[in-house]
């Protein structure tokens, strides 16, 4: 049987389905339907959120045999040969396995003849940003007048590296990391589609823990189906994760915001028996001093806590403690995972920036 990832099952057939990128769709799709279009595009952003796609989208909307328009029939040859990757005239280029000047001598020598079945010859650079000085200074001139036959599409997670010669060139879009809302009503439609059973709540941490890139959530929820046996709970979700329960990230900050370092070292020493990354107690305990803070400010409208079983208490933790003891804490568990590398293991080091916290908190009552 032939198994299909869900990263490439759901892998958006038409400019419509590309998510949180409205700003960029609504641009390219009135360009093309203007029939204003340029010669180069340059797309930047971190990974996953759709750069490839829109690249390969664009190339079947300039080159669909039926028209130049914003939604490709998909039927015809040259659609279905750039989306089964066999299009001798959509060329995909991974710079950062062909950085050499040779590399690209190589194929700008080939941009001059003329398209084997399309409309253009469309080239899609990836990571762009890995190409070598030379080899920027060989694409420069190409991009500024290149063949009328010819468009370049380039792609990057790291727009500072690309020399400003070359922004200057192209129509360039920053694609925005998507919202934890938008992935996780993604997730849930993938789910609903495919009929597995979930969790709201594990769906939530899938969402979080994504950062933002479409394409490691549906990763994170490949695994997550495979570990939990197509029924996603919390309990797996957290497992799989190595992330603490949230009676334990409660508890752990409970004790933090109230300086009982006697309870709180007891609690760690407890949750070291379990199969935990000791970075994401930091990171959970972050999450919920955000919520107290949320609450403290916006306590009539701030209704996005994942902890339900723990909605009344952290209302009282957030009642009871001052400002300033939040922003101390979390400034210093901030602070303290950004040193984790530095400390002897990660678990000293959790361990250490907890007990600071509370002696900071203790200082600043004296």
């Amino acid at each position: 049987m032939n198994y299909q990832i869900l990263a490439r099952k759901y892998r958006p057939k038409y400019f419509k389905e590309i998510i949180g990128q409205n700003h960029i769709i609504t641009s390219i799709c009135n360009a093309i339907s203007i029939k204003r279009i340029h010669h180069a595009w340059l797309l930047s952003g971190t990974r996953g959120i759709g750069k490839t796609t829109i690249g390969r989208l664009l190339a079947k909307s300039l080159n669909c045999q039926k028209n130049i328009s914003a939604i490709p029939c998909r039927k015809c040859i040259v659609c279905r040969e750039i989306e089964q990757g066999t299009s001798l005239d959509f060329i995909e280029i991974d710079a950062a396995s062909r950085t050499k000047i040779e590399d690209m001598r190589e194929i700008l020598d080939n941009i001059y003849y003329a398209p084997i079945k399309s409309r253009f010859k469309i080239y899609l650079i990836d990571e762009v940003h890995m190409l070598s000085r030379y080899s920027f200074n060989a694409l420069l001139k190409t991009l500024e007048e290149p063949p009328k036959h010819v468009k370049f599409i380039l792609a990057t997670t790291e727009i500072e590296k690309i020399p400003k010669t070359i922004i200057s060139r192209c129509l360039y879009f920053t694609l925005n990391i998507l919202s934890e809302e938008d992935i996780f009503n993604y997730l849930k439609f993938v789910l609903n589609n495919e009929n597995i059973n979930f969790d709201i709540d594990a769906l939530k941490i899938i969402s979080e823990y994504a950062k933002g890139s479409m394409r490691d959530a549906l990763n994170l929820l490949e695994h997550a189906i495979s570990f939990s046996k197509n029924n996603i709970n919390l309990k797996n979700i957290n497992e799989m994760l190595s992330i603490p329960s949230k009676k334990n990230v409660y508890l752990l900050t409970k004790f933090l915001l109230e300086k009982n370092s006697k309870k709180m070292m007891f609690l760690l020493n407890k949750m070291d028996k379990i199969n935990i990354e000791w970075e994401n107690v930091l990171i959970e305990v972050l999450r919920i001093l955000h919520h107290i803070a949320m609450i403290k400010t916006y306590p009539l409208e701030w209704n996005e806590n994942i902890y339900k079983n723990y909605q009344y208490d952290i209302k009282e933790i957030a009642h009871k403690k001052n400002k300033k003891n939040i922003q101390i804490c979390y400034k210093i568990l901030l602070d303290g995972r950004k040193n984790l590398t530095f400390s002897p293991n990660h678990k000293i080091g959790v361990k250490m920036t907890l007990l600071q916290a509370i002696t900071e908190i203790k200082k600043e009552i004296s």
